[in-house]
């Protein structure tokens, strides 16, 4: 099984579970302020789990290693790149 099925499945699972408690299908008598947080829990979850993502690439921009040794090493394969071509006639 995927990731993506194991997501879908639990989002099936989730929204099942809220139309049956808000629609009544299971025949529970809910009190009124658990109807009134009911209904825009979809809502609430969707914003929270926007937040949670945002924060996630927040933090991994915020901590993302740089690789001194690999740039170093690029550089100097530009410059040999660039010395090759010009040997070759092409001009910068």
């Amino acid at each position: 099984m995927t990731k993506l099925t194991q997501w879908l499945w639990g989002l099936a699972l989730l929204a099942s579970a809220w139309a049956a408690l808000t629609m009544g299908a299971l025949g529970l008598e809910l009190p009124f302020p658990c109807r009134e947080v009911l209904w825009p829990l979809p809502a609430y979850l969707l914003v929270s789990a926007g937040c949670y993502a945002l924060g996630t690439v927040g933090y991994r921009v915020a901590t993302f290693h740089d690789c001194e040794d690999a740039a170093r090493e690029l550089q100097s394969q530009i410059v040999e790149a660039r010395a090759d071509l010009a040997r070759r006639g092409l001009r910068f």
